[in-house]
């Protein structure tokens, strides 16, 4: 649990500085599509990173197999998602690409399997 929470300490603090970095310092360097793609990145990992910290802390009180295997999900969602569009927009390595709807599907994945809490509710 400790790696996950310097993940979270490390991902909040980089969806911060990609935000803050495509409002002021990049805006004269990247294109609109550039700065959208970057600013989307930022916001999905910000709000997945929250949730993240949410499920973390639930799962310290209350530890549960449905919410570790989301909490797996949305790391790598958030690694393979926003990390992909960060260094695509960085780099136009082409195959970046093919990651950035692989980390979606984790993300939905990992919401999806939330309703497995419900469901194992009586």
């Amino acid at each position: 649990m400790k790696k996950l929470w310097i993940f979270i300490g490390l991902s909040g603090a980089l969806a911060v500085a990609a935000g803050a970095m495509s409002a002021h310092l990049l805006v004269d360097m990247l294109n609109a599509k550039e700065l959208a793609r970057i600013q989307t990145a930022a916001t999905y990992q910000m709000y997945h990173t929250i949730v993240l910290a949410a499920l973390c802390a639930y799962y310290q009180f209350k530890p549960s197999s449905i919410i570790k295997l989301s909490c797996i999900l949305f790391t790598f969602a958030i690694v393979l998602f926003s990390g992909s569009l960060y260094l695509y927009t960085a780099t136009y390595y082409q195959p970046l690409v093919f990651l950035t709807p692989i980390g979606g599907l984790l993300f939905m994945v990992g919401w999806l399997n939330l309703i497995r809490l419900a469901m194992n509710k009586p």
